[in-house]
């Protein structure tokens, strides 16, 4: 029997991309989300619904491995309190609700450079996500720290991460040796690790920056 898998943050950039992968790899793949998504790849089920009922869906798929793929900006939240609605109190309940419902590996995308004694508040609020998933006590969890995100097909337009990616090339050769963990992360390629962690593993937290992604990915 082919393992279950729930997504959260499935129609996003890298949440799509793994989403398919994961399918055509032959598992059983389940997005949870707010609002339907657009040309689902053969095999996805799609469960629509308030996130408020995510936890009682949750509990119906009884999934092996729960990824999320949320995420936002504040500017596209409009303020910092939305932004944390949905990068860290979202997250959470998506997370309570997989280890409530049996599930005992979790995969999440965090970001380079989360720290609890950040001076930005995202990053803070990904330090402080990241350890309310430990603090669940899931058997394995997985923590993704990607940097800039480049590469895939986007929904929405950010002119500041446009302009970003556009320089990524020049910037991305002056990020050697301990720099190199902020050089831009091609968005395929966080997809493909995600999809080649959701195989059973060993017990533990890891954390993922670029060069553990780029070996994940092969």
């Amino acid at each position: 029997m082919s393992r279950k898998i729930v997504i959260a943050g499935g129609s996003g950039l890298v949440g799509k991309q793994a989403a398919d992968m994961l399918a055509r790899a032959g598992f059983a793949v389940h997005l949870v989300s707010r609002r339907p998504s657009h040309a689902l790849a053969p095999g996805i089920q799609e469960h629509v619904a308030p996130t408020a009922d995510w936890p009682a869906m949750v509990a119906s798929i009884k999934p092996d491995v729960a990824i999320s793929a949320l995420g936002t900006t504040i500017r596209t939240a409009g303020s910092r309190d939305a932004f944390r609605a949905v990068d860290h109190d979202l997250v959470l309940a998506f997370a309570k609700a997989s280890h409530d419902a049996g599930t005992q590996h979790f995969i999440t995308i965090s970001s380079v450079g989360a720290m609890p004694a950040s001076s930005s508040f995202y990053l803070r609020t990904k330090a402080e996500m990241e350890q309310g998933l430990r603090n669940i006590g899931f058997q394995r969890l997985d923590i993704m720290r990607p940097s800039l995100l480049t590469g895939g097909q986007r929904d929405d337009r950010r002119p500041g991460e446009a302009l970003g990616i556009l320089l990524s090339p020049f910037v991305d050769m002056l990020m050697f040796g301990p720099m190199q963990k902020f050089a831009s992360t091609p968005s395929g390629k966080v997809a493909k690790a995600i999809a080649n962690l959701a195989k059973p593993g060993n017990d533990g937290v890891f954390i993922h920056e670029n060069e553990s992604i780029n070996a994940l990915a092969g």
